[in-house]
């Protein structure tokens, strides 16, 4: 009988994580990582303004400031025992696996619960662009996906809202980012790659927004921003979500460690990780973040090219006046 060689290589095929490079674009509050509560001091009105004053003396008033806040959570992952028999008899590095993976798991669910707390509170834009089938196991009907005249859209809110224009962000998930790329010209598509910056996690400009790419952003259902590790429901929305980088702040700490080596009870390694990390918008009236959900389409139209808008009419096009790219 025939013995067939086999082989095993010393290495191991790992997990691919998302890019996490959005957070850095906003104000680094990370030296506060280890309090329980960040405060946010937020300036009241400013006084009034009389032309040619005729009375006095004039009256004093108080200013009242106000108090943004927000906490710090402790994010953990559960133990991971690596017996001796798998660091003598695998031929990879089981422990350097399995260090490498749970820490990037742990900074991702981290970042992921830092887009959350940004987008909390946050108003809710919906997208206006072609009708496609909704995307996802549980997920059923038809949704409204994103365009550049929403992109244009939002520009035109932050500016109504004196939003400084540097440091304006726009955060997509995989979908709506080809969404958008699709609904782009050839030569808005060419103006748009030109402003890539791929060291700094910009793969394009748009309306004077940075925009960014992940492979998942947020959930939003019923007007609520959905948890992480929620389950997928039938009206959930896709959704990005459009910031200034001085409106957010985020408090990230670094990745802890802990190991029991040589366990007596285990006959092997434990291992475990702690991050301590929070965030928030920092203007307790929520201005400089917008959350940038796909609409319900209530019907379409079947077509071979895929659904279509009904009868009705087209979708509802956003109010402002679009600038060119």
């Amino acid at each position: 009988m025939a013995l067939n060689k086999q082989i095993w290589q010393n290495t191991i095929v790992e997990n691919f994580f998302p890019e996490n490079s959005f957070a850095a674009k906003s104000v680094d509050d990370s030296q506060y990582v280890n309090f329980k509560t960040v405060h946010i001091p937020n300036a009241g009105l400013p006084s009034g303004v009389k032309k040619n004053r005729t009375e006095y003396p004039a009256t004093a008033t108080l200013r009242e400031d106000h108090d943004k806040e927000y906490t710090i959570d402790e994010f953990t992952t559960d133990p991971v025992h690596i017996s001796n028999a798998e660091t003598v008899e695998l031929s990879y590095d089981k422990r350097n696996s399995v260090i490498n993976q749970d820490r990037q798991q742990l900074i991702m669910v981290a970042h992921e619960s830092l887009l959350r707390e940004w987008a909390k509170n946050a108003t809710i834009e919906r997208c206006t662009g072609k009708i496609v089938a909704a995307e996802g196991s549980h997920v059923t009907g038809y949704r409204k996906t994103i365009s550049k005249a929403n992109v244009s859209h939002l520009q035109y809110l932050f500016n109504k809202d004196n939003i400084p224009v540097e440091g304006r962000y726009l955060l997509l998930d995989a979908l709506m980012y080809q969404d958008l790329i699709d609904d782009l010209t050839e030569k808005e598509l060419m103006a748009f790659q030109q402003a890539a910056d791929v060291k700094k996690g910009v793969v394009g400009q748009l309306y004077g927004f940075s925009i960014m790419q992940r492979s998942s952003v947020l959930v939003e259902n019923a007007d609520n921003i959905k948890e992480f590790a929620a389950d997928e429901a039938a009206a959930d929305n896709l959704a990005g979500i459009a910031w200034q980088q001085d409106c957010v702040s985020r408090a990230l700490g670094d990745v802890q460690m802990f190991a029991n080596t040589n366990d007596a009870t285990f006959y092997g390694d434990v291992y475990s990780f702690l991050v301590r990390t929070g965030g928030s918008k920092r203007r307790y009236d929520n201005k400089g973040v917008i959350v940038l959900a796909q609409a319900a389409a209530s019907a379409s139209v079947e077509t071979s090219e895929g659904p279509s808008e009904t009868p009705e009419g087209p979708s509802e096009t956003p109010t402002g006046t679009p600038t060119e790219v």
